[in-house]
C-alpha cells in the first residue's frame, strides 16, 4: 500500500512539472491531480501494455519512436477522461508524457517495488 501512496506522489510531480513547464497542460486544483495521477499509474499498467503489444510492429518499423506517440496517447486519455486536466494538443502531450516518464525514471532509481527507498553504498578497499 505504502508503494501505490508514494508512486502517486511521484506521478503528481511529473504532472506538476508537466503543467509548469509545458504551455499546453494546464490542471485545476488538487483533486484532479490526484485523479489523474491515479488514473495515469492505472492506465499506464493496465491500458498501455495491451497497446504495446497491439502497436509492437509499428514500433519495430520505427525503431522504437512509436512508444513516444504512445505514451502521449496515453496522457491524452487521461486528460480526455477528467473535466479539470487539459491538453492542447498532440506536441503538448508529447512533451508532458515526456515530463512525467522522467520524472518517475528518476524516482524509480530510488525507491523499490514496495516503496521503500534504496541506497547503495559501494566500498572500495
Amino acid at each position: 500500500m505504502n508503494g501505490i501512496i508514494i508512486r502517486t506522489l511521484i506521478y503528481m510531480l511529473g504532472l506538476f512539472l508537466a503543467s509548469y513547464l509545458v504551455s499546453g497542460v494546464w490542471i485545476n486544483g488538487t483533486l484532479t491531480f490526484i485523479l489523474a495521477a491515479l488514473l495515469l499509474g492505472l492506465i499506464n499498467g493496465l491500458i498501455r501494455p495491451v497497446m504495446f503489444v497491439l502497436t509492437l510492429p509499428l514500433t519495430v518499423v520505427t525503431l522504437g519512436l512509436f512508444i513516444f506517440v504512445l505514451n502521449a496517447a496515453m496522457f491524452g486519455l487521461v486528460a480526455a477522461l477528467l473535466d479539470d486536466f487539459h491538453v492542447a494538443g498532440f506536441w503538448s502531450a508529447l512533451f508532458g508524457a515526456l515530463i512525467v516518464s522522467i520524472t518517475s525514471t528518476v524516482a524509480a532509481w530510488c525507491i523499490g517495488k514496495d516503496g521503500r527507498y534504496e541506497v547503495f553504498v559501494v566500498r572500495r578497499r
